[in-house]
């Protein structure tokens, strides 16, 4: 399919032709919704950590009469029911990960990309570079373009396009090794530069 490519100005450029294999699909909810699921787990910490009652400081002793107290018979003041006592069954440092293989992982990020150009929420820029490195002129830029909320993927981020864009809140710059299933569907847009469509292309072929 043939899409318009614009200039930083908001002008068209030229035109480009995307692969109908990676930016035509039709889009599947549970092959996006199965990838979002594993990255999601993989990036929790899992470090998460409660104390039982063998890591609680507290007394074995038993603390009352085996009659008359006029309750249970209670010997260790580390037991879960008593406060400053030990978690039952508390949360353990452990990893959240879940397996997903790399194809149905290649395939979900095509989808993305393909869910993207459907909603008419892809823009393919010429490049994204600016003269000087100032945060003014990139929203300038970005209110000719129409983008308020969006992904930016270059093949190698612009060093002052990228000082200047990092502080804008709504916008995340990332190179095309970096592209995601879960940050795509994130943004509102996803602005492409031709440099990133091509490395796409090579990535996902």
């Amino acid at each position: 399919m043939k899409i318009d490519v614009l200039s930083m100005g908001g002008k068209k450029a030229a035109a480009i032709d995307l692969d109908d294999a990676i930016f035509g699909l039709e889009p599947r909810a549970d092959i996006l919704h199965r990838c979002v699921v594993y990255q999601l787990a993989k990036r929790q910490q899992g470090t998460h950590h409660a104390k039982e009652r063998g890591e609680v400081t507290a007394t074995s002793k038993k603390f009352g009469n085996q009659k008359g107290g006029g309750g249970a018979r209670h010997g260790n003041r580390a037991a879960p029911q008593f406060r400053g006592g030990g978690k039952a069954h508390g949360p353990r440092p452990r990893s959240h990960a879940i397996d997903l293989p790399k194809k149905v992982r290649r395939l979900a990020l095509k989808h993305a990309l393909s869910s993207k150009q459907a909603d008419g929420a892809l823009i393919i820029l010429d490049e994204a570079k600016i003269k000087d490195a100032k945060t003014k002129a990139v929203v300038d830029a970005f209110a000719k373009l129409d983008i308020a909320n969006a992904l930016i993927v270059d093949a190698e981020i612009d060093d002052a396009f990228g000082r200047a864009a990092r502080n804008i809140v709504g916008i995340d710059l990332m190179p095309v090794m970096g592209a995601n299933v879960y940050d795509i569907l994130r943004a509102r847009k996803l602005v492409l530069t031709k440099a990133a469509v091509e490395g796409l292309e090579a990535r996902l072929k």
